[in-house]
């Protein structure tokens, strides 16, 4: 009898095989993915801290340390999108936290605003190799429905992070400074990299990986430039969250300086990040039912709602309605931005197959060029009113709307 082995075989036999359990998987994709997350949520209590520290005059110009975080990101994503389809997840994932914790150590014993920037810009590239691959990873696993339903429960156990992340930031500060915030990064990426160093199996066999070719690289980005639905969705999906970073990118300013709410302003971010999470969980039990599509048609339609309703109090009570209507409204705003998410990711995500990772990069990119202009845009005009924040939220979610549609048409 002849033996038929191949070794080659074998081995992706062996990779696709070593799976671990959806449970562990759904937590450490989670965990990976919200050190992002971390790095900018942990960082929102100490900004006047850091600005006195650093002397910076203009609190507006704190905020940068959050808005020029994603064009770090922006940069980093179009270089580990290719690295990860030619080199494997692992090898992108790895390499982008050793560089990760390169920015923070600059953050660390940053002693200007220049110098904070660049530890924050290099923090953001590092961060795009998990980011990226992470979504790779399960791209790799998963597609369509199945993606978008395993996207919502990672989503889900994400969204416990920028809950406690400000907690977390504003307890350190009790007890610290905010340099400790940063060596609080490397130990948590520390963390998070040895689990899936030792867990988690390669998605990528050797045999299915695309050598980086600057040629290669033209044809596959020319492929998803051009694919009317992928950038659509991808346009949609930068417009909306734009104006979603504005309220990230200027909350200390909203909470602790228009409504005062000193350091209760953890308590309230936790809350309007939970109506996020809880939003996952719901798309999670209802995508594989109704579709993302519907799904995504009814949050559009409630962003619109709500940021009109948001945009009347402002009008009713000179920018700044009482604290209750704002956050309620936040509230039932952002469960449409949970629901959404996930969704048009997938959808964007759902034609490129192999190219998976450069498309992912291309889409992460693509969406933080488009978001960082308009939250620094929105967040300018911000000082003493939430009127800003209600236009802001109502005229990019009707482009975002708009787009959408369009990409939804054959």
């Amino acid at each position: 009898m002849t033996s038929n082995h191949n070794p080659s075989a074998s081995k992706t036999n062996n990779i696709t095989k070593a799976n671990i359990g959806l449970v562990e998987f759904v937590t450490l994709m989670a965990l990976m993915t919200s050190l992002v997350a971390l790095s900018i949520d942990a960082v929102l209590p100490a900004l006047s801290q850091i600005g006195a520290d650093l002397n910076i005059t203009d609190s507006r110009q704190t905020h940068l340390i959050v808005s020029l975080f994603f064009i770090g990101m922006a940069c980093g994503q179009l270089y580990y999108g290719p690295l990860s389809d030619s080199k494997g997840r692992r090898y992108a994932i790895i390499s982008g936290l050793i560089i990760f914790a390169v920015g923070s150590l600059v953050c660390i014993y940053a002693e200007s605003l220049e110098v904070m920037l660049v530890g924050r810009v290099i923090q953001a590239f590092g961060v795009s190799g998990p980011r990226i691959a992470t979504l790779a990873v399960i791209r790799d696993k998963y597609e369509g429905e199945a993606m978008a339903r395993v996207m919502s429960f990672i989503m889900m156990v994400f969204i416990l992070v920028p809950m406690l992340a400000p907690i977390f930031g504003q307890t350190i500060l009790f007890w610290f400074s905010w340099q400790h915030i940063f060596s609080s990064f490397l130990i948590y990426g520390s963390l998070i990299g040895l689990w899936f160093f030792i867990r988690q199996p390669e998605t990528l066999p050797k045999e299915k990986r695309l050598p980086f070719s600057w040629s290669q690289l033209w044809i596959s980005s020319k492929f998803i430039l051009t694919y009317k639905s992928v950038m659509l969705y991808t346009l949609s999906s930068g417009t909306i969250f734009g104006a979603f970073l504005a309220y990230i990118s200027s909350s200390q300013t909203l909470f602790q300086h228009i409504y005062d709410t000193g350091e209760l302003f953890p308590m309230y971010f936790a809350m309007l990040a939970f109506s996020i999470g809880l939003a996952s969980f719901i798309n999670g039990t209802l995508v594989m039912r109704l579709g993302m599509r519907k799904l995504c048609t009814w949050a559009m339609l409630g962003w619109i709602l709500f940021s009109a309703v948001l945009t009347v109090l402002c009008i009713l009570s000179d920018g700044v309605p009482p604290l209750w209507q704002f956050v309620t409204v936040l509230f039932c705003a952002f469960f449409c931005i949970g629901i959404l998410f996930g969704n048009v990711n997938a959808m964007a995500m759902q034609p490129l197959g192999a190219m998976a990772g450069l498309g992912a990069a291309i889409i992460g990119s693509l969406s933080s060029m488009i978001s960082v202009p308009t939250a620094v845009f929105i967040g300018s005009f911000i000082d003493s009113s939430i009127t800003p924040v209600a236009l802001g939220f109502l005229g990019f979610g009707s482009l975002s709307f708009v787009l959408y549609w369009n990409a939804n048409k054959p």
